[in-house]
């Protein structure tokens, strides 16, 4: 801490959380969480090598589906190293650069992840509600200015968060109330106005819920779509190309909304509830997102079968 005059003492370190009243329980913890970030780290490794090396796969759908491992894997890294701090060090302090620095990664690919949930979604709708023309439209030039779109529009969405809260102060308050930085926690430590950092805040925020209406219209489109098709079995079929995406986007927003709703409501849950539901959040879709579609889409079930019988 620094002195800036003689009545305020400056914030220089925070302090994360990791399980409250388990603190001796944490190396026994860290067994699982380290577990489940291996098999994320694999599982979305492994999707992303076998659509590189799989020229079948070379397909918008699968262009798609490895933006989603690419966030997912950048939404694990972000948070591993405070969690491996925490649970297996027991070292909870993290500088405020540091802690800016972590915030900027976990929101940007946060908002990558719920982007690319967007377009996958207009991508089903577009193979079946056009599907002669869905190769002439999803051209593989054009998946990629949307991936380097959706990128951009990431980035400089949560490029002000470390800037504002950099010039925020922070004094007597260094108790964040999780496993790691997250700006609406950050920001609630400060001393000084932060305003502009809760309208924008909001304004993030609501981006993403706009890209979860979005996602909803979609599939709104998509069932008047299989509504119109004769054959039960056709719409049996289509319907089923789009369950892994359903699972993905209800394992990706559900904890999103459970977590601003006990944090905008249930002021009084216990900090453990608060600091398992916002673990969850980042825990859970990188590692069930490559299951639910090795599960669920044959194509690349097989080729991951293939390639370990070549092994």
């Amino acid at each position: 801490m620094s002195i800036i005059n003689t009545s305020q003492v400056e914030v220089t370190t925070f302090f994360l959380v990791g399980m409250p009243g388990l603190e001796y329980a944490h190396i026994w913890i860290s067994i699982p969480i380290c577990s489940v970030y291996v098999v994320a780290l694999l599982g979305n490794c492994t999707i992303l090598f076998v659509i590189k090396t799989e020229p079948s796969l070379h397909e918008p759908m699968y262009y798609f589906l490895s933006m989603l491992a690419l966030s997912d894997l950048g939404l694990s890294l972000s948070s591993l190293p405070t969690m491996l701090r925490i649970f297996l060090f027991n070292a909870p302090g993290i500088s405020a650069n540091a802690c800016f620095a972590q915030e900027f990664f976990i929101h940007g690919f946060m908002l990558l992840e719920s982007s690319v949930l967007l377009i996958m979604s207009f991508d089903h709708f577009l193979a079946i509600h056009n599907p002669l023309r869905y190769s002439s439209i999803l051209t593989t030039v054009r998946v990629a200015k949307i991936g380097i779109g959706l990128s951009f529009r990431s980035i400089l969405l949560v490029l002000p968060f470390p800037f504002t809260l950099r010039r925020l102060q922070y004094c007597q308050k260094s108790q964040l109330s999780h496993s790691y930085c997250l700006h609406q926690d950050v920001m609630k430590l400060a001393c000084s106005d932060n305003k502009i950092d809760v309208i924008y805040g909001f304004f993030v925020a609501l981006c993403g819920m706009v890209d979860f209406m979005f996602i909803s219209v979609s599939y709104f489109l998509i069932l008047k779509t299989v509504v119109g098709i004769a054959s039960q079995k056709e719409q049996l079929r289509a319907l089923n190309t789009c369950v892994s995406h359903i699972c993905a986007v209800l394992i990706f927003y559900l904890p999103v909304i459970n977590l601003s709703i006990i944090h905008r409501f249930a002021r009084h849950v216990s900090p453990l509830f608060k600091v398992l539901m916002a673990n969850v959040l980042l825990l859970v879709p990188p590692l069930m997102n490559p299951i639910v579609y090795c599960v669920k889409t044959r194509q690349i079930r097989v080729r991951i079968v293939a390639k370990l019988c070549q092994k």
